[in-house]
């Protein structure tokens, strides 16, 4: 199975990644890394810091800069990404997610936002609409400080069955 991590390169995405990897590593779990792109969409892009003022819109660029950032954080993880047209909702670019979640045969999804999985959450929430998929479990990263847990045990008998 494979941990998928939907990563636009904020920090709350990074914190996924890095929770990913550790859980990948410990639980011997596949990382990928998903970036789903609308095309040139330059609002889009300068919101979530991909381009700056005067530049133009490069696919490419952006989509180098976004594995570049994933190499850097986890180096073990792999990276998939998607362009979407100019004008996809948020509804359109969650279902890539869960799609390419399902390619992937997605066991967990790792999203890191302030308001996924809220019992009160916005319709335009491309993390909620991926949080409600049933094909996987979801872990919702709220906070890019480190994780209380330090490391996972090695076995557990919780699980045991006489």
């Amino acid at each position: 199975m494979t941990f998928v991590v939907p990563f636009d390169g904020s920090k709350l995405a990074a914190a996924a990644l890095i929770r990913a990897t550790e859980f990948g590593n410990d639980l011997n779990e596949r990382v990928v890394a998903v970036s789903i792109i609308p095309q040139d969409d330059f609002s889009y892009a300068k919101d979530h810091g991909w381009v700056e003022s005067g530049d133009e819109f490069d696919v490419e660029a952006i989509v180098s800069n976004l594995h570049k950032q994933v190499t850097k954080i986890a180096p073990s993880a792999d990276f998939r990404h998607e362009t979407v047209g100019r004008f996809a909702t948020s509804g359109t670019i969650a279902l890539s997610l869960r799609r390419i979640a399902k390619n992937e045969k997605a066991s967990m999804v790792f999203i890191g936002s302030e308001n996924a999985g809220r019992l009160v959450s916005s319709l335009s929430s491309v993390g909620s609409m991926v949080s409600a998929d049933q094909l996987y479990d979801v872990v919702i990263v709220r906070s890019h400080g480190p994780t209380k847990i330090e490391r996972l045990r090695e076995k557990s008998d919780f699980y045991q069955v006489d």
